[in-house]
């Protein structure tokens, strides 16, 4: 596999991403088609300028070629933990030594090497990071759970951080000793239950009032698709166009959480909304790019469903995710099995999917109030 370092870049006064690697004829000729990518005769290298095109665009496209790509220089997981130990922080936190700072970076590659998301990576070196401060100001020569538990009462609790938080911190430590080779399951750490909120749910008559007051057309395209598919934005702006199988009427969900494929529904009429855009705007990798031909941002998706719920005078609190719990809210609410239910959405438990048979007017309104009886 070759290797390729993104580092930052300033290239006629913008900045861009370098593409570093040692000297080799078959990778040079593999990244030099690609889009956005460019020789520099003044630095001799190959660069992308980030207005053009996004990190996470760029990687993906390295990766696709089988390319190992090394973005810590991009992406500081240190600039994370400085910001994090700047909030609600009740410790002076030292910096940490050299050495426990190379030990971070191998963790951070080992992890890289482990094909965890980036995302992932990100936060749990950040969690690792503060861990290892607090054990550096305790002195501590042999962190273990023990320790771990007085970092949840001294930082997290202290410092007033959320339940969602403190198990961010315990998965990202865990990980750290699995990379040191400790026993972590015999350390039986323990974990807050984190509060089980119902989620948000529109009603048919609310999601076609979305649709009817979004009138660009690739807008109303990418929330449809939302909805109609079940699908998390992520899965959604990844999408390529050759995912869209419309002799099945199926949905191919390549690498979505958990690293796992599936299928979803195709609506005909989606279908036809979805071939309108296709002539229009002709996307040519990802079903849904930018101006510049990159891939869609959630962002700006989120901005698009913030204006149409605006204008259709809904108050209350509306996400992207919103629209994937009333599709399958409403599929529960047609009498579809919950088992067929868990499979469009991908979840791995039906623990997760029974949780919408507590928002579903149906199977409420089904049930006889005993007052009735009396």
């Amino acid at each position: 596999m070759h290797t390729i370092t993104l580092k930052p870049l300033q290239h006629k006064g913008k900045s861009a991403y370098q593409l570093h690697f040692v000297y080799d004829y078959a990778l040079k000729e593999l990244i030099k088609p690609l889009p956005y990518v460019h020789w520099s005769a003044t630095h001799k290298c190959f660069y992308a300028f980030c207005d053009a095109i996004s990190f996470k665009a760029l990687y993906k496209q390295l990766r696709d070629l089988n390319i190992y790509v090394d973005y810590s220089e991009i992406q500081k997981p240190r600039a994370i933990t400085t910001a994090v130990a700047k909030t609600n922080n009740p410790l002076n936190l030292p910096q940490l030594k050299e050495t426990t700072q190379k030990d971070l970076a191998r963790f951070t590659r080992w992890m890289q090497e482990k094909r965890l998301a980036a995302s992932t990576v990100n936060t749990y070196h950040a969690v690792a990071a503060l861990f290892l401060q607090y054990i550096q100001l305790k002195e501590a020569n042999n962190p273990d759970a023990l320790w771990i538990q007085r970092f949840n009462h001294d930082y997290i609790l202290q410092g007033g951080h959320s339940i969602s938080y403190q198990n961010q911190c315990i998965n990202g430590i865990k990980k750290y000793f699995t990379f040191k080779n400790m026993a972590v399951a015999a350390m039986n750490i323990e974990r807050p239950q984190k509060p089980r909120r119902l989620p948000q749910v529109l009603s048919t008559e609310e999601i076609k009032a979305i649709f009817d007051h979004t009138h660009n057309l690739k807008h109303k395209t990418l929330l449809s698709l939302i909805y109609s598919a079940g699908l998390r934005i992520g899965e959604a702006i990844n999408l390529k166009v050759q995912d869209i199988d419309s002799k099945r009427m199926l949905i191919h969900i390549k690498m979505a959480k958990g690293k796992k494929d599936r299928y979803t529904l195709l609506s005909p009429s989606f279908l036809l909304l979805l071939r309108e855009y296709y002539t229009v705007y002709k996307p040519k990798q990802y079903l849904f790019e930018g101006q510049t031909g990159e891939q869609y941002s959630s962002k700006s998706a989120q901005q698009v469903l913030k204006k149409a719920v605006k204008l259709c005078g809904i108050n209350r609190r509306i996400t992207l995710h919103t629209l994937r719990h009333s599709f399958a809210t409403h599929l529960l609410e047609n009498g579809t099995d919950i088992r067929y239910i868990q499979s469009l959405l991908g979840h791995n438990s039906p623990k997760t999917t029974m949780l919408y048979t507590h928002v579903s007017s149906t199977s409420i309104q089904k049930i006889k109030n005993p007052f009735d009886s009396l």
